[in-house]
């Protein structure tokens, strides 16, 4: 009999656990020790974080919400340290899977917040906040048209912030892509697996080559071969991404590069075969992408710099 008590309040923990409300924070919350603005507060909760509703009361929500210990990556170059404060919140705000267009409206605050992001002077932590509140959507609102893109901002903005941290460790410049500091590649992985064939993985899968580039040429070819083939693959991998013509223009330029490499090491056999691919892959993103005006153009500069004679890297740069 006491087995079967210990099995049947498993099985009624697991449903409440299941049944439980979750959300995510629309704005800047209170917690508070009870429903009453004059009671204790227990801690700040942001924008973006999400909580577990218990209970409702006329105006309030008594919830388990996430709040930072450490708030910024950007000030840390760390990951934010979480912890769980229970306690009730104003009930305004909390987005939850029932809110009618709560993902569009998470998604219009999480706009709103990288836009505040982008300006100087903005609100500090503008960045996590839409961070948060794009991988809310993708997390609370996986059927919603727009969590593939979320899915995708939130480990763009990620990426972003943690890419800025590393360049400015002295081994950023080292030429060895291993020994340089690596982005961490798992959201967008993430992003890739759950949502293949998307512009959104295409998106994510080009962010990959930064952690493959070198950090210095060290005016040798190896690193300017190896990058172009890294570029070249991707465009054959995705042929319909957004990034192709930048990937293609990017092979380019490092195929013109390679051209000054060459001549400087008398190995003008290899200078003209590096000049005849920066031709033919520029001139393929002017033919094909000539829609795409900032890298057509650019390749198109590019394509007149080689057919001229015009060095476009190294120390004789015109």
């Amino acid at each position: 009999m006491g087995v079967l008590l210990r099995c049947l309040v498993l099985v009624v923990l697991s449903l409440s656990a299941f049944a439980t409300e979750h959300g995510v924070m629309l704005r800047e919350g209170v917690i508070y020790i009870a429903p009453d603005t004059s009671s204790t507060k227990l801690s700040n909760i942001g924008r973006g974080r999400e909580v577990a509703i218990i209970e409702r009361t006329p105006g309030w929500v008594n919830a388990v919400g996430t709040v930072d210990v450490i708030t910024s990556l950007e000030v840390t170059g760390e990951h934010p340290v979480d912890r769980n404060v229970t306690g009730w919140i104003v009930d305004k705000g909390v987005i939850t899977t029932t809110t009618p267009n709560g993902d569009k409206i998470l998604f219009g605050e999480a706009f709103d917040s990288e836009l505040e992001a982008s300006k100087r002077g903005g609100r500090r932590g503008a960045a996590l906040d839409a961070m948060r509140l794009y991988a809310g959507i993708a997390e609370y609102f996986p059927s919603s048209p727009l969590a593939a893109q979320a899915a995708y901002r939130a480990a763009d903005i990620r990426w972003q912030i943690e890419a800025a941290d590393a360049a400015t460790l002295p081994s950023a410049k080292v030429r060895d892509p291993a020994l340089r500091p690596q982005i961490d590649e798992q959201y967008m992985k993430k992003v890739i697996k759950k949502y293949p064939g998307t512009k959104w993985a295409d998106l994510a899968a080009y962010h990959l080559i930064e952690n493959k580039v070198c950090g210095d040429w060290e005016a040798a070819p190896k690193c300017p071969e190896m990058e172009a083939q890294l570029y070249i693959k991707y465009t054959e991998d995705h042929p319909q991404s957004p990034k192709t013509p930048e990937a293609l223009y990017r092979a380019a330029w490092r195929y013109s590069a390679l051209i000054v490499i060459y001549k400087t090491e008398n190995q003008q056999k290899k200078a003209e075969d590096s000049a005849a691919r920066a031709l033919s892959v520029g001139k393929r993103v002017v033919s094909q992408f000539a829609n795409d005006t900032d890298w057509s153009s650019r390749a198109e500069r590019l394509v007149y710099m080689v057919e001229n004679n015009i060095p476009t890297w190294g120390p004789n740069l015109e």
